[in-house]
């Protein structure tokens, strides 16, 4: 049962609490718009090269395709109200639209944990055990580890939330933060959040450690297979305040799904292919060899 106090209607989300003037507004809304388009660009960009190009459909592009996916996702579910509170004054959001962006961008990111250790894996799989990779995994098989991610992470999220939910929220309305996080909820509730801060502590650790434990994992072992390659060849391997809290838990929000498409996608030969493909096929280029 819901037992949220009548008096507060919604939350408001302050953003930078040192930077209210007009001037400044502005100028973190231009750059924060241009920043979220090249998000998009580049992100649906990749899904759509993905989509299309059948030589694409590998497990390698269907993980970095979901990769992409969840870029969009995390920076949709807060970058679009951060740019009305800056621009419009906006910044009012319901109590239950705070829990969905609450529940969205969550989960968003811990699916993305989830991906990017599949992917570390993958890279094993490829370097390792290149005579095996296709036995070991196949399109159909990364397509049930991905919505396994999907659902892990919106499982991992949904715990700690629903205890949330049950909380009475009085006094002051006003987040501290540019989105519903999950902490800065907590910080208005009225009522004891110990178990909710160590249960939603206690789930991101174990996502966030059981990760990077597997990436590490996955990339030492691609380590001493090349350390042992180039071994038995002879060879050498070559050797602040409010604001900026807020500020920082920004540039964590969109460096990552600005970089990712460069990181994995964009540098790749076969998605450079496609996209000439692409071109040619819509006249843009000539269809010369």
């Amino acid at each position: 049962m819901n037992e949220l106090n009548d008096s507060i209607q919604e939350f408001i989300i302050i953003g930078f609490p040192g930077y209210q003037d007009r001037n400044s507004r502005f100028i973190i809304f231009g750059v924060l718009l241009t920043v979220y388009a090249f998000i998009l660009l580049g992100n649906l960009f990749i899904i759509v090269i993905v989509l299309i190009d059948r030589d694409l459909h590998t497990p390698m592009y269907i993980l970095m395709s979901n990769l992409a996916l969840v870029d969009v996702v995390i920076t949709t579910s807060t970058i679009p109200k951060l740019l009305a509170v800056l621009g419009t004054g906006a910044s009012g959001i319901s109590i239950a639209g705070c829990f969905i962006q609450t529940l969205f961008c969550g989960s968003v990111t811990a699916v993305e944990s989830f991906l990017l250790a599949i992917m570390a894996y993958d890279r094993y799989l490829a370097i390792c055990k290149p005579l095996h990779y296709y036995t070991i995994t196949n399109n159909s098989v990364v397509f049930k580890q991905v919505v396994c991610c999907w659902v892990g992470g919106f499982i991992a999220l949904t715990i700690p939330l629903s205890l949330t939910f049950r909380l009475q929220f009085c006094g002051s309305n006003k987040l501290l933060h540019f989105f519903c996080d999950h902490s800065a909820m907590l910080k208005l509730s009225c009522t004891d959040t110990t178990i909710n801060s160590y249960l939603s502590l206690s789930i991101g650790m174990c996502v966030l450690i059981g990760s990077m434990l597997y990436i590490l994992f996955s990339y030492a072992k691609i380590i001493m297979s090349v350390l042992k390659v180039t071994g038995n060849e002879g060879g050498r391997v070559p050797g602040s305040s409010l604001d900026i809290r807020v500020i920082a838990a920004l540039i964590q929000n969109v460096t990552p799904p600005l970089m990712n498409p460069v990181i994995y996608c964009l540098r790749t030969k076969e998605i450079k292919i496609s996209f000439v493909r692409l071109l040619k096929r819509i006249d843009i280029l000539p269809n010369g060899n």
